[in-house]
């Protein structure tokens, strides 16, 4: 009877140290500056956890704790790239364009955890429906672009609707998951021989706008030159304009001078007019005033006194001499 007592009391030793080890235990919890945590009590989930440090709840089956990384994740949608390798899966990431041409697409999808409660419990594979509703995503965006977006400069407008769409659909899931950037990896043609074919039409294209571009640039200049001719032709009559606009004043003022003149003395104004008249339509002729009253003819040689030349003092005492 004393042994039996003996066994009793040893083993509910051992099962109270057991229940005080797994209080001890399970009473508390620490979170990292990276992580996150939601209490599950009777499994239901109570609260979350985001403050870093130690915390404490129920003991365990009471209460228990699911930590999740708060880390920006990516999902290598296509491709995989494991130990700097690369493999690919081209079945995956073959699709159709809107005007009808087979491409490769692949890319890459980050995103994080915002809602653990909602991640942990309201699906079983919650990555699993985010690399579905990534490829559903993709195909219809690629399906409704043309092959030259696909290809060259309208890689950015697709990421952004792929990645409009993608937050869609995760959002009406409501897995607790965001996505925060979508970003196209590689597009290319199914085969070599296609690829070339593309990037011939590809290098004509550019060409064509290069030589668009300079034909451009040549009107731009000549449109300049034109207006700066124009400029400069406009300024140039202006001017002319306000030089007659001058002269015609000026002469204006000598008529008016010359018509007071006149006014005053008629028969000398008439003679000095007609001299002048004569003077600019023969520059060259010889002028002589002459003066008859019948009898005898006398006039006045103007041209040869303008030519004389005066006489110095020695030549004069010489011819005195």
């Amino acid at each position: 009877m004393g042994n039996l007592n003996r066994i009793y009391k040893t083993v509910g030793l051992v099962l109270l140290g057991a229940i005080l080890v797994i209080v001890g235990f399970t009473t508390w919890y620490t979170v990292d500056e990276s992580e996150q945590a939601v209490i599950i009590t009777f499994g239901n989930v109570e609260e979350g956890i985001n403050e870093p440090g130690l915390h404490f709840k129920l003991p365990w089956p009471i209460q228990s704790v699911e930590t999740l990384s708060k880390e920006t994740f990516s999902l290598q949608f296509g491709y995989e790239e494991k130990d700097g390798k690369v493999k690919e899966f081209p079945e995956e990431t073959k699709m159709i364009t809107g005007d009808e041409n087979i491409v490769l697409a692949d890319l890459v999808v980050q995103w994080k955890i915002t809602d653990p409660a909602k991640y942990l419990f309201n699906a079983e594979k919650p990555e699993e429906i985010l690399y579905n509703s990534t490829s559903a995503s993709l195909r219809s965006i690629i399906g409704s672009s043309k092959i030259d977006d696909a290809l060259t400069s309208g890689k950015a407008e697709i990421e952004a609707e792929v990645r409009d769409l993608l937050s869609t659909l995760v959002e009406k899931y409501d897995i607790g998951i965001s996505i925060l950037a979508v970003k196209l990896q590689d597009v290319e043609l199914p085969n070599e021989e296609v690829r070339k074919a593309f990037t011939n039409v590809t290098d004509a294209r550019e060409t064509m706008n290069t030589k668009i571009n300079e034909a451009g640039k040549y009107r731009n200049k000549r449109t300049n030159e034109a207006k700066g001719e124009v400029a400069a032709l406009n300024s140039t009559s202006l001017g002319d304009k306000a030089a007659r606009i001058e002269t015609a004043r000026g002469d204006v003022a000598v008529f008016n001078k010359l018509y007071d003149e006149y006014a005053t003395n008629p028969d000398i104004t008439r003679q000095r007019l007609i001299l002048e008249t004569l003077e600019q339509v023969l520059p060259n002729a010889e002028i002589y005033i002459m003066n008859d009253d019948g009898n005898t003819l006398k006039y006045f040689p103007i041209r040869p006194l303008e030519n004389e030349k005066p006489k110095t003092n020695g030549e004069g005492s010489e011819k005195n001499d």
